[in-house]
């Protein structure tokens, strides 16, 4: 299966279309920092959102780039893994104009009023009023490098070009390079990621362009005011600690500004719903589990403190339950009373393959090997526990243990279908109060109504209500005194 091509925005037809047609328009030269400062200032006026899409950071790390770009700084975010630094860097090209003029052929996306090289100068001296103008999209204005050990000065700044060499153009001739990622970035903006990973000489090649803003290839200068934002991330413990990058590098930046993980679980709730893309019904009361597993995850003492829980782990643990409740509705499809397909919406119990599925994602204490499944599971139980004392707490829950005071046992697990576990269930007091409490209205369905009834025989076992056991064929017993 091919890949989609990629859609160019097509400029709108009444821009106009020379650089004389340019002026009589009114058309004013800005820079790039320039355009992002008025651009943000005019949403800040209109109240239109800045940077949509961005959770969590209203009120810490966005008053803080905000304050930059206003100043014209080129920043740094500093942050663990998972933090939203580079979805936070892209968004700042909303923040362009939609289209922007360049001189046609550049590729350097010149301004044809502000020419760099001397090939495009001589170009509009000779063309004059009727030199052709095009129109670049601001989605074509940003640029972007993951750092890695073996990026070459070439990869951001250029490189002689041999074939133009062996044209017979002498090698002080600009027209013989081969420009890097950074010039052809030329207004608009460059996010250079994982900063620190780059090699020191390579940090080195990027002094000019953040202060001097010219670039040196191969030994001669070029003067080109490269008109551009500089944006990179970096983790904190690399780019402090380590030594991993040259202090005159971190002198250019203009603004270092820290981001953190969503501060409380609201936030954290908001981030999953907003980024998880989901298979199935995932009810609201199994997403803050794993949002507060998350959590305990990223504050536990067996996990390494300086790499960080992405908040990608609780977003892959929504679409992990999501996926094990579609597995259970697609080979259950024929156990529904009245033949109907059992519904996609998953349960409690859905979330323990993820201590499994996921532990990857965790960097654990040296000391904690072998333990890593044994310590996300704890976690995990930690969390249901702390929802259901959120959500159900001082709620009379008799009707469900006296469900096994006479020696039964209610089973569940992953492939229990709803409807077997409300027939062994039957009509239970007390269970619309916690379908009201779990937000699952007055008719839920029998999957969501399932889903209810596991959480709370969950709950009732982790707080030593009720006994637990798990059968060879995976299947989960209820039953008993906890």
């Amino acid at each position: 299966m091919t890949a989609p091509t990629p859609v160019i925005p097509v400029p709108p037809a009444d821009l106009p279309g020379t650089l004389g047609a340019l002026r009589a328009a009114g058309h004013q030269y800005r820079t790039v920092k320039q355009e992002l400062r008025d651009n943000l200032l005019a949403r800040m006026r209109s109240g239109e959102p800045r940077f949509p899409g961005i959770v969590g950071y209203d009120d810490s790390v966005l008053p803080e780039v905000e304050r930059a770009l206003l100043a014209g700084h080129d920043m740094v975010l500093l942050g663990e893994r998972g933090q939203g630094k580079t979805r936070l860097i892209r968004s700042l090209g909303a923040l362009l104009d939609e289209w922007t003029p360049v001189i046609l052929g550049s590729v350097l996306n010149e301004h044809p009023m502000h020419p760099l090289t001397p090939a495009s100068r001589a170009q509009v001296a000779e063309a004059g009023d009727d030199l052709p103008v095009g129109w670049l999209h601001r989605s074509m204005r940003y640029g972007e490098k993951l750092a890695t050990p073996d990026t070459s000065v070439g990869d951001l700044i250029g490189d002689v070009d041999p074939i133009r060499i062996a044209q017979g153009r002498t090698l002080g001739d600009p027209e013989t390079i081969h420009f890097g990622l950074v010039p052809r970035t030329n207004r608009g903006i460059f996010a250079v990621n994982e900063l620190p990973d780059l090699a020191e000489r390579i940090q080195v090649a990027l002094l000019n362009v953040l202060e001097e803003r010219d670039i040196q290839v191969r030994g001669y200068q070029l003067r080109l005011p490269l008109d551009l934002l500089l944006v990179a991330s970096a983790n904190p413990e690399d780019y402090t600690n380590r030594g991993r990058i040259i202090t005159p590098l971190k002198d250019r930046f203009g603004a270092e500004i820290r981001t953190h993980y969503p501060v409380d679980l609201e936030l954290e709730l908001a981030l999953i719903r907003q980024e998880a893309d989901l298979v199935a019904d995932v009810p609201e009361h199994v997403l803050e589990v794993l949002a507060r597993f998350a959590r305990a995850v990223r504050e536990s003492p067996s996990v390494d403190p300086r790499s960080g829980v992405s908040a990608r782990f609780a977003i892959a643990a929504a679409e992990t339950v999501a996926g094990a409740a579609l597995r259970r509705a697609g080979l259950l499809a024929d156990d529904t009373p009245d033949g109907r397909p059992e519904a996609a919406v998953a349960r409690v119990g859905d979330a323990v393959s993820v201590t499994s599925t996921l532990r990857g994602k965790v960097e654990f204490e040296s000391g904690e090997e072998g333990r890593e499944i044994e310590i996300l599971a704890h976690l995990l139980r930690t969390a249901t526990a702390e929802t259901f004392r959120a959500h159900l707490s001082g709620l009379d829950l008799s009707g469900f243990t006296a469900l096994v005071d006479d020696g039964a046992a209610i089973e569940t697990g992953e492939l229990v279908s709803a409807a077997e576990l409300l027939r062994q269930v039957g009509t239970v007091p007390g269970l619309a109060k916690v379908l009201d409490r779990l937000d699952l209205g007055d008719a839920p369905t029998p999957e969501e109504a399932a889903a209810a009834v596991e959480f709370v025989l969950e709950g009732l076992h982790l707080t030593r209500r009720l006994g637990k056991d798990v059968t060879d064929s995976g299947r989960t017993v209820y039953g008993g005194r906890g």
